[in-house]
């Protein structure tokens, strides 16, 4: 976590090494990040544990977000590694782009002064079916991950008698991830389709008649449901850090892909604009559902974060667990300096003294963390030695300049 923390330039593995002092036997630390890569899930629900002790241990629920994100690798020997869509408008335009596709389950929890926080646990690579013969394994789709990091969550959520939410975007609105992860005990926020296909309840029948009972019910266009003017009421809740007024209408359908009853809601945003949400939870309120949807954007901010300040992707190795242990390692180094600084005050993460253009009230990002616990852990490494006479508490202010500078 040293090296990775106080690693300079171009985040390798060799420059890990280098932040960390690790110049004799480096070869099995090579193997040592291979071998963490063959057993994420055991090292997240130790990290989980300390999460649910430090964050989650007054709340009764874990909300937690799944998404994919790509980074980028060059060379053909890389494994695992391929061509895939281009999520992220770059400059060039470029639609596609060679390299590691991760579905990532990240926990989000809001902060009393700082907003939504996402904090990533694990994720499963994912590898092209025209790939999978190359690598000698079973093809999953990113469906079936996703699937599986529920499945995860929900037996570390049991084991602390918490109930999970998951929340993710309208790519997980599928049957292949919807029915494993109800069945797994989750409930679902997703975005829907403004075609999808729901159906009304079905009206209990008095006397039973030949043949299969019916399951669905009658087509629900959205697009008339919006356009109606019945229904709608007005919540007040905290999107994105802000009380907002927001009008919205909720009623109950069935989903094929959900495999049974379903909460929709509808969201006016402005005139003539609306989006659809279901929960797979039919007693959620308008303000839980509304609310899991605005922190979703958290993980999309670890996206960033973990690609520009941990340098997920930049490790420069070849083999697969190796691979995999790299990723994990960015993804669990982040979330422990969020924890780190989840109970410290905010003079300590958000020091702008040598900033005064800067607005000091501006919510400290990641990089002031990671920047603060750079600053403490040289602290406790240099100043403790220090005695606290005159002369030696100005060797101290001389030395912190210099320290901030480095760190």
């Amino acid at each position: 976590m040293v090296g990775i923390l106080f690693s300079r330039g171009r985040k390798t593995v060799t420059s890990w090494f280098r932040a960390a002092g690790i110049i004799r036997q480096y070869k099995a630390f090579y193997y040592f990040i291979g071998a963490m890569g063959r057993k994420t899930e055991t090292i997240a629900t130790v990290l989980f544990e300390i999460m649910i002790g430090r964050i989650f241990q007054k709340q009764n629920r874990v909300l937690m977000a799944i998404d994919d994100t790509a980074t980028k690798r060059h060379g053909a020997e890389v494994q695992g590694a391929g061509i895939h869509r281009n999520p992220t408008v770059t400059p060039d335009g470029a639609k596609f782009i060679y390299g590691h596709v991760w579905v990532v389950l990240s926990a989000l929890v809001r902060h009393e002064h700082w907003g939504t926080i996402g904090l990533p646990l694990l994720a499963r690579m994912y590898i092209r079916a025209r790939d999978v013969n190359r690598q000698r394994m079973r093809f999953q789709t990113k469906l079936q991950q996703a699937a599986e990091l529920v499945k995860w969550a929900s037996n570390c959520c049991k084991r602390f008698r918490k109930s999970l939410w998951i929340v993710t975007d309208g790519g997980y609105t599928k049957a292949g991830f919807l029915k494993p992860a109800i069945k797994a005990g989750a409930t679902i926020v997703t975005r829907l389709r403004r075609d999808a296909a729901l159906h009304s309840l079905v009206k209990p029948v008095k006397k039973r008649k030949r043949g299969r009972p019916r399951k669905y019910g009658k087509r629900i266009n959205l697009s008339h449901k919006a356009a109606s003017n019945k229904g709608w009421f007005s919540v007040e809740v905290t999107l994105y850090g802000r009380k907002q007024t927001r009008l919205v209408k909720m009623f109950k359908a069935t989903y094929r892909p959900a495999g049974g009853e379903v909460l929709v809601l509808i969201s006016r945003e402005a005139f003539n604009s609306w989006r659809a949400f279901i929960c797979t939870d039919l007693t959620a309120t308008a303000e839980e559902i509304l609310d899991a949807v605005a922190d979703r954007f958290a993980i999309e901010q670890n996206f960033h974060d973990l690609k520009e300040i941990e340098g997920a992707g930049q490790q420069q190795v070849r083999n697969l667990d190796t691979n995999t242990g790299v990723f994990h390692l960015n993804l669990w180094v982040h979330t422990m300096v969020e924890l780190w600084a989840w109970q410290q005050r905010a003079n300590v993460i958000r020091d702008r003294r040598d900033s005064p253009w800067d607005d000091a009230t501006r919510r400290p990002s990641h990089a002031d963390r990671c920047a603060a616990l750079r600053h403490e852990t040289l602290k406790q490494t240099f100043f403790e030695t220090f005695g606290h006479n005159r002369k030696n508490r100005k060797i101290a202010r001389q030395f912190y300049k210099l320290m901030k500078l480095a760190a």
